[in-house]
């Protein structure tokens, strides 16, 4: 595990610090320590990980600890049990993940890092695979330079040269191009959640909206506007990083729940 976190393996994220300070003071004090729902969680169903392209595969990279912990509150607000439990999850925040959660697994989500999804904050979303081609090869990008664009240099920060949501918003009245992001950004991601409604059937007992950009009630308000059909949803502005870690580990200490092997 800690060998795959520090050659970044899967992802290259502050969260791979975690099982390395985790170690790390594991080691000082002589005391167990765990990693919880990190961004590399994976339970997708077979069928959600099929690209249409053989040899390429969708892969399950999410905001795994916030939309999980966001499940056990609204399990505890509806009073049901979370094995049989289905929601729908929108972690909306620099990176945006939109999931099917069914009795606490993620059984598919789109690639919140880069190539799947709404485009966000900064990064891109799904592209047009012929406007992505042009871009590399008529720049002749590296790597780690189409990365880059994707993930950290697209989006609000792309488009309008900013990654604060309250600077978009103040500019909405008076700027054109502004507010046409704006209403495409809150459009991709209400597509997406609809997606994954039909993957679910319409069998969902609520919609999760979390993540700092349901901070700004202008947005959230005009994302609901587009999810008129669904009749119940639970808002969790912000994102809870720190509670999710604690409780999960509190339930390992106390043996409600059985830590997992990596592997």
């Amino acid at each position: 595990m800690l060998d795959d976190y520090r050659s970044c393996k899967y992802s290259n994220h502050a969260s791979n610090l975690g099982a390395i300070l985790a170690h790390r003071f594991a080691i000082e004090k002589n005391l167990p320590s765990f990693i919880v729902d990190p961004v590399t969680t994976d339970e997708m169903v077979d069928k959600a990980r099929v690209s249409g392209v053989p040899g390429i595969e969708r892969k399950s990279r999410s905001h795994a600890l916030n939309i999980k912990h966001c499940v056990r509150k609204s399990v505890k607000k509806l009073q049901v049990d979370l094995a049989k439990s289905r929601f729908v999850v929108a972690h909306l925040g620099s990176g945006i993940s939109v999931a099917s959660v069914v009795g606490g697994k993620i059984l598919d989500v789109n690639d919140a890092l880069f190539g799947m999804g709404p485009f966000s904050i900064e990064r891109a979303g799904a592209m047009p695979i012929s406007g992505l081609m042009e871009l590399v090869f008529d720049k002749q990008l590296s790597r780690q330079e189409i990365a880059d664009l994707l993930s950290h240099k697209s989006g609000f920060m792309g488009y309008l040269n900013t990654k604060d949501l309250r600077e978009v918003e103040d500019q909405l009245p008076n700027d054109e191009e502004t507010r046409l992001i704006y209403k495409a950004m809150i459009y991709q991601i209400a597509k997406e959640i609809g997606s994954q409604y039909t993957a679910l059937q319409g069998d969902v007992d609520a919609l999760i909206l979390t993540g700092a950009l349901v901070k700004s009630e202008q947005f959230k308000d005009n994302l609901l506007q587009y999810l008129k059909f669904i009749e119940k949803y639970f808002v969790f502005p912000g994102s809870f990083e720190l509670e999710a870690l604690a409780r999960g580990a509190m339930r390992v200490l106390s043996e409600t729940e059985t830590a997992k092997d990596y592997v």
